[in-house]
Protein backbone atom coordinates (compact mmCIF):
# COMPACT_ATOMS: atom_id res chain seq x y z
CA UNK A 1 0.00 0.00 0.00
CA UNK A 2 1.18 3.46 -0.80
CA UNK A 3 0.77 6.28 1.47
CA UNK A 4 0.77 10.10 0.43
CA UNK A 5 0.34 13.46 1.99
CA UNK A 6 -1.61 16.46 0.26
CA UNK A 7 -0.69 19.58 2.49
CA UNK A 8 -3.26 22.99 2.02
CA UNK A 9 -1.47 25.57 3.25
CA UNK A 10 -3.38 28.88 3.75
CA UNK A 11 -2.96 32.57 5.65
CA UNK A 12 -5.07 31.24 8.55
CA UNK A 13 -4.45 27.53 8.54
CA UNK A 14 -2.79 24.22 7.04
CA UNK A 15 -4.46 21.30 6.59
CA UNK A 16 -2.55 17.56 6.16
CA UNK A 17 -4.38 14.89 4.38
CA UNK A 18 -2.47 11.33 4.57
CA UNK A 19 -4.05 9.55 1.82
CA UNK A 20 -3.24 5.66 0.92
CA UNK A 21 -3.59 4.61 -3.19
CA UNK A 22 -7.01 4.17 -3.12
CA UNK A 23 -7.79 7.49 -2.16
CA UNK A 24 -8.95 7.15 0.91
CA UNK A 25 -8.02 9.40 3.80
CA UNK A 26 -6.46 7.67 6.55
CA UNK A 27 -5.69 10.83 8.42
CA UNK A 28 -5.85 14.57 8.76
CA UNK A 29 -4.62 16.98 10.82
CA UNK A 30 -4.81 21.17 10.88
CA UNK A 31 -2.41 23.65 12.37
CA UNK A 32 -1.92 27.19 12.02
CA UNK A 33 -1.23 29.14 9.06
CA UNK A 34 1.78 28.54 6.44
CA UNK A 35 2.01 31.42 3.91
CA UNK A 36 5.51 31.90 3.85
CA UNK A 37 5.69 35.37 2.44
CA UNK A 38 3.27 36.62 5.39
CA UNK A 39 5.05 34.18 8.57
CA UNK A 40 8.47 33.67 7.68
CA UNK A 41 9.56 30.23 6.57
CA UNK A 42 10.57 28.49 9.90
CA UNK A 43 6.94 29.05 11.03
CA UNK A 44 5.43 27.81 7.83
CA UNK A 45 7.54 25.08 8.53
CA UNK A 46 6.26 24.62 12.16
CA UNK A 47 2.85 24.79 10.48
CA UNK A 48 3.16 22.11 8.25
CA UNK A 49 5.06 19.94 10.54
CA UNK A 50 2.17 19.76 13.33
CA UNK A 51 -0.38 19.88 10.69
CA UNK A 52 1.50 16.30 9.24
CA UNK A 53 2.03 15.23 12.67
CA UNK A 54 -1.48 15.17 13.83
CA UNK A 55 -2.28 13.45 10.75
CA UNK A 56 0.38 10.74 10.64
CA UNK A 57 -0.98 10.16 14.20
CA UNK A 58 -4.36 9.26 13.33
CA UNK A 59 -3.33 7.30 10.64
CA UNK A 60 -1.25 5.29 13.20
CA UNK A 61 -4.82 4.06 14.83
CA UNK A 62 -4.92 2.12 11.34
CA UNK A 63 -1.85 1.38 10.35
CA UNK A 64 1.97 1.26 12.34
CA UNK A 65 4.38 1.56 9.68
CA UNK A 66 3.58 4.62 7.37
CA UNK A 67 5.83 5.45 4.22
CA UNK A 68 5.60 8.46 2.37
CA UNK A 69 5.91 8.17 -1.25
CA UNK A 70 5.14 11.45 -2.69
CA UNK A 71 3.98 14.76 -0.98
CA UNK A 72 1.69 18.04 -2.77
CA UNK A 73 2.20 21.21 -0.96
CA UNK A 74 -0.64 23.49 -2.11
CA UNK A 75 0.47 26.82 -0.89
CA UNK A 76 -0.74 30.65 -0.64
CA UNK A 77 1.92 32.61 -2.10
CA UNK A 78 3.86 29.99 -4.23
CA UNK A 79 4.03 31.08 -7.54
CA UNK A 80 7.32 31.53 -8.71
CA UNK A 81 10.30 29.46 -9.57
CA UNK A 82 12.54 31.33 -6.51
CA UNK A 83 8.99 30.26 -4.27
CA UNK A 84 9.44 26.57 -5.32
CA UNK A 85 13.12 26.48 -4.52
CA UNK A 86 12.20 27.87 -0.42
CA UNK A 87 9.31 24.97 -0.47
CA UNK A 88 11.75 21.93 -1.74
CA UNK A 89 14.38 23.17 0.65
CA UNK A 90 11.23 23.32 3.15
CA UNK A 91 10.34 19.42 2.43
CA UNK A 92 14.29 18.37 2.94
CA UNK A 93 13.52 19.69 6.22
CA UNK A 94 10.54 17.98 7.23
CA UNK A 95 12.38 14.56 5.78
CA UNK A 96 14.66 14.89 8.13
CA UNK A 97 12.41 15.96 11.31
CA UNK A 98 12.30 13.74 14.65
CA UNK A 99 8.72 14.93 15.33
CA UNK A 100 6.91 12.99 12.32
CA UNK A 101 5.87 9.27 13.03
CA UNK A 102 6.61 8.38 9.35
CA UNK A 103 9.15 7.48 6.85
CA UNK A 104 9.76 8.86 3.57
CA UNK A 105 10.45 7.63 0.19
CA UNK A 106 10.45 10.35 -1.63
CA UNK A 107 12.12 11.09 -4.93
CA UNK A 108 12.06 14.54 -7.05
CA UNK A 109 9.57 13.45 -9.27
CA UNK A 110 7.27 12.72 -5.81
CA UNK A 111 6.85 15.92 -5.07
CA UNK A 112 4.58 18.57 -6.05
CA UNK A 113 4.92 21.94 -4.90
CA UNK A 114 1.82 24.76 -6.58
CA UNK A 115 -0.01 27.35 -5.31
CA UNK A 116 -3.34 26.79 -3.22
CA UNK A 117 -5.74 27.75 -6.11
CA UNK A 118 -4.50 24.33 -7.89
CA UNK A 119 -5.35 22.35 -5.05
CA UNK A 120 -8.66 24.19 -4.84
CA UNK A 121 -9.74 23.38 -8.29
CA UNK A 122 -8.44 19.71 -8.22
CA UNK A 123 -10.17 19.28 -4.76
CA UNK A 124 -13.39 21.09 -5.92
CA UNK A 125 -13.70 19.09 -8.96
CA UNK A 126 -12.29 16.01 -7.99
CA UNK A 127 -9.58 15.89 -11.12
CA UNK A 128 -7.31 18.46 -12.57
CA UNK A 129 -9.37 20.30 -15.44
CA UNK A 130 -11.93 22.78 -15.13
CA UNK A 131 -11.87 26.74 -13.18
CA UNK A 132 -12.17 27.56 -9.47
CA UNK A 133 -13.37 30.63 -8.70
CA UNK A 134 -12.03 31.17 -5.06
CA UNK A 135 -13.83 34.24 -3.35
CA UNK A 136 -13.14 34.80 -0.12
CA UNK A 137 -11.08 37.75 1.76
CA UNK A 138 -9.45 37.66 -1.70
CA UNK A 139 -10.17 36.25 -5.00
CA UNK A 140 -8.71 34.27 -7.36
CA UNK A 141 -9.74 32.36 -10.65
CA UNK A 142 -7.43 29.94 -12.04
CA UNK A 143 -8.33 27.27 -14.64
CA UNK A 144 -6.67 24.07 -16.34
CA UNK A 145 -7.43 22.46 -19.38
CA UNK A 146 -6.91 19.33 -21.03
CA UNK A 147 -3.47 19.77 -22.35
CA UNK A 148 -2.20 21.08 -18.55
CA UNK A 149 -2.16 24.64 -20.25
CA UNK A 150 -2.96 27.33 -17.34
CA UNK A 151 -4.43 30.56 -16.97
CA UNK A 152 -4.62 32.78 -13.72
CA UNK A 153 -6.66 35.50 -13.68
CA UNK A 154 -6.74 38.32 -10.02
CA UNK A 155 -4.94 37.01 -7.21
CA UNK A 156 -3.33 40.43 -6.72
CA UNK A 157 -4.11 41.32 -3.27
CA UNK A 158 -6.49 43.78 -1.72
CA UNK A 159 -4.54 46.65 -2.78
CA UNK A 160 -4.09 45.85 -6.70
CA UNK A 161 -7.07 43.62 -7.09
CA UNK A 162 -9.35 41.39 -5.53
CA UNK A 163 -12.50 41.85 -7.48
CA UNK A 164 -15.47 40.47 -6.14
CA UNK A 165 -14.21 39.37 -2.80
CA UNK A 166 -15.34 40.22 0.56
CA UNK A 167 -12.96 43.60 1.15
CA UNK A 168 -14.05 44.69 -1.69
CA UNK A 169 -17.59 44.41 -1.17
CA UNK A 170 -16.96 45.82 2.35
CA UNK A 171 -14.67 48.74 1.60
CA UNK A 172 -17.80 49.74 -1.25
CA UNK A 173 -20.47 49.22 1.20
CA UNK A 174 -18.60 51.57 3.76
CA UNK A 175 -18.05 53.87 0.30
CA UNK A 176 -21.39 54.44 -0.46
CA UNK A 177 -23.02 54.48 3.26
CA UNK A 178 -21.01 57.62 4.01
CA UNK A 179 -21.62 59.02 0.19
CA UNK A 180 -25.43 58.94 0.97
CA UNK A 181 -24.69 60.65 4.26
CA UNK A 182 -23.00 63.61 2.39
CA UNK A 183 -26.02 63.56 -0.22
CA UNK A 184 -23.72 62.56 -2.97
CA UNK A 185 -25.79 59.20 -3.44
CA UNK A 186 -29.01 58.37 -3.19
CA UNK A 187 -30.17 57.61 0.43
CA UNK A 188 -29.28 53.67 1.68
CA UNK A 189 -30.06 51.35 4.62
CA UNK A 190 -26.06 50.75 4.63
CA UNK A 191 -25.97 53.96 6.79
CA UNK A 192 -27.64 52.84 9.84
CA UNK A 193 -26.51 49.22 9.19
CA UNK A 194 -22.75 49.96 9.78
CA UNK A 195 -23.42 52.06 12.38
CA UNK A 196 -25.48 49.65 14.48
CA UNK A 197 -23.56 46.48 13.54
CA UNK A 198 -20.33 48.75 14.82
CA UNK A 199 -22.30 50.59 17.52
CA UNK A 200 -21.38 53.94 16.10
CA UNK A 201 -23.20 57.08 17.55
CA UNK A 202 -22.65 58.74 14.04
CA UNK A 203 -21.25 56.60 10.34
CA UNK A 204 -18.59 59.61 10.68
CA UNK A 205 -17.09 57.11 13.09
CA UNK A 206 -16.31 54.94 10.88
CA UNK A 207 -12.92 57.08 10.55
CA UNK A 208 -12.17 56.10 13.85
CA UNK A 209 -12.73 52.01 13.52
CA UNK A 210 -10.92 51.99 10.05
CA UNK A 211 -7.90 54.51 10.38
CA UNK A 212 -7.22 54.80 13.60
CA UNK A 213 -7.73 51.34 14.89
CA UNK A 214 -5.75 50.58 12.30
CA UNK A 215 -8.00 47.32 11.05
CA UNK A 216 -6.70 44.89 8.42
CA UNK A 217 -7.99 42.88 5.44
CA UNK A 218 -9.48 40.32 7.27
CA UNK A 219 -11.14 42.78 9.94
CA UNK A 220 -12.18 45.17 6.82
CA UNK A 221 -13.57 42.05 4.81
CA UNK A 222 -15.93 40.26 7.50
CA UNK A 223 -17.85 43.76 7.36
CA UNK A 224 -19.66 42.54 3.86
CA UNK A 225 -22.09 40.59 5.15
CA UNK A 226 -23.46 43.81 6.20
CA UNK A 227 -23.41 44.51 2.52
CA UNK A 228 -24.91 41.03 1.67
CA UNK A 229 -28.38 41.82 4.37
CA UNK A 230 -29.07 45.18 2.82
CA UNK A 231 -29.10 43.59 -0.37
CA UNK A 232 -31.23 40.47 0.59
CA UNK A 233 -33.76 43.22 2.24
CA UNK A 234 -33.82 45.00 -1.19
CA UNK A 235 -31.50 48.15 -0.60
CA UNK A 236 -31.05 49.17 -4.35
CA UNK A 237 -27.39 50.83 -3.35
CA UNK A 238 -26.47 47.44 -1.89
CA UNK A 239 -27.49 45.25 -4.77
CA UNK A 240 -25.34 47.59 -7.30
CA UNK A 241 -22.78 46.59 -5.09
CA UNK A 242 -23.32 43.02 -5.53
CA UNK A 243 -23.95 43.40 -8.94
CA UNK A 244 -20.62 45.11 -9.79
CA UNK A 245 -19.49 42.21 -7.84
CA UNK A 246 -20.64 39.61 -9.57
CA UNK A 247 -19.92 41.60 -13.43
CA UNK A 248 -16.05 41.35 -12.09
CA UNK A 249 -16.10 37.72 -11.45
CA UNK A 250 -18.05 36.69 -14.57
CA UNK A 251 -15.31 38.69 -16.47
CA UNK A 252 -12.70 37.33 -14.82
CA UNK A 253 -13.80 33.37 -15.28
CA UNK A 254 -14.82 34.71 -18.68
CA UNK A 255 -11.10 35.53 -19.12
CA UNK A 256 -9.71 32.01 -18.06
CA UNK A 257 -12.50 30.40 -20.65
CA UNK A 258 -11.60 32.50 -23.57
CA UNK A 259 -7.63 32.10 -22.82
CA UNK A 260 -7.47 28.38 -22.69
CA UNK A 261 -11.22 26.65 -23.21
CA UNK A 262 -13.08 27.01 -26.51
CA UNK A 263 -16.16 29.22 -26.48
CA UNK A 264 -18.82 25.78 -26.29
CA UNK A 265 -16.37 23.48 -24.11
CA UNK A 266 -18.33 21.42 -21.97
CA UNK A 267 -16.42 22.43 -18.35
CA UNK A 268 -17.37 22.41 -14.81
CA UNK A 269 -16.27 25.82 -12.74
CA UNK A 270 -16.43 24.84 -9.04
CA UNK A 271 -16.87 28.24 -6.38
CA UNK A 272 -14.85 28.11 -3.71
CA UNK A 273 -15.27 30.90 -0.71
CA UNK A 274 -17.18 32.60 2.07
CA UNK A 275 -18.55 35.37 -0.64
CA UNK A 276 -20.48 32.38 -2.19
CA UNK A 277 -22.52 31.91 1.09
CA UNK A 278 -24.49 35.38 1.28
CA UNK A 279 -28.23 35.66 1.64
CA UNK A 280 -28.72 37.85 -1.66
CA UNK A 281 -28.05 35.18 -3.92
CA UNK A 282 -25.07 36.16 -5.36
CA UNK A 283 -23.84 32.42 -6.29
CA UNK A 284 -27.28 32.37 -8.31
CA UNK A 285 -26.30 35.77 -10.05
CA UNK A 286 -22.94 34.87 -10.74
CA UNK A 287 -24.46 31.28 -12.45
CA UNK A 288 -27.34 32.95 -14.18
CA UNK A 289 -24.82 35.49 -16.01
CA UNK A 290 -22.19 32.90 -16.65
CA UNK A 291 -24.19 30.16 -18.25
CA UNK A 292 -25.97 33.30 -20.44
CA UNK A 293 -22.43 33.53 -21.80
CA UNK A 294 -21.69 29.95 -22.14
CA UNK A 295 -24.37 27.57 -21.71
CA UNK A 296 -22.29 24.51 -21.44
CA UNK A 297 -20.91 25.38 -18.71
CA UNK A 298 -21.73 23.66 -15.00
CA UNK A 299 -21.27 25.75 -12.06
CA UNK A 300 -20.59 23.51 -8.84
CA UNK A 301 -19.90 24.12 -4.97
CA UNK A 302 -16.89 21.64 -4.26
CA UNK A 303 -16.97 18.04 -3.70
CA UNK A 304 -13.74 17.82 -1.63
CA UNK A 305 -11.90 20.25 0.33
CA UNK A 306 -8.83 21.57 -0.91
CA UNK A 307 -6.08 19.27 0.97
CA UNK A 308 -8.00 16.31 -0.82
CA UNK A 309 -7.15 18.03 -3.95
CA UNK A 310 -3.41 17.91 -3.38
CA UNK A 311 -3.53 14.69 -2.20
CA UNK A 312 -4.83 13.66 -5.39
CA UNK A 313 -2.33 15.43 -7.41
CA UNK A 314 0.37 13.90 -5.23
CA UNK A 315 -1.00 10.28 -5.93
CA UNK A 316 -1.06 11.42 -9.96
CA UNK A 317 2.71 11.06 -9.78
CA UNK A 318 2.55 7.73 -7.86
CA UNK A 319 0.89 6.20 -10.89
CA UNK A 320 2.82 7.73 -13.62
Amino acid sequence: MRYVLGIDGGGSKTVCVLMDDSGQVLGRGEAGGSNYQSIGIEATFKSIELAIEAAANEARKIIKTITIESICLGLAGVGRASDIEVVKNLVVKLQNSKNLPVNWALQPENIVICNDAFIALVGGIGHDVGIVVAVGTGSIIFGRNQQGNTKQVGGWGYILGDEGSAYKIAVAGMNAALKSYDGREIATTLVDAFKEYLNLENVEDLIEVIYRRQWGVKQIAALAPIVDVAAASGDEVANNIIDDAVKELVKATSTVIDAIFSANSVLEVVTTGSVWRGRCKIHERFVASLVNKFPNVNVIFSRYEPAYGAGLLALQTTQN
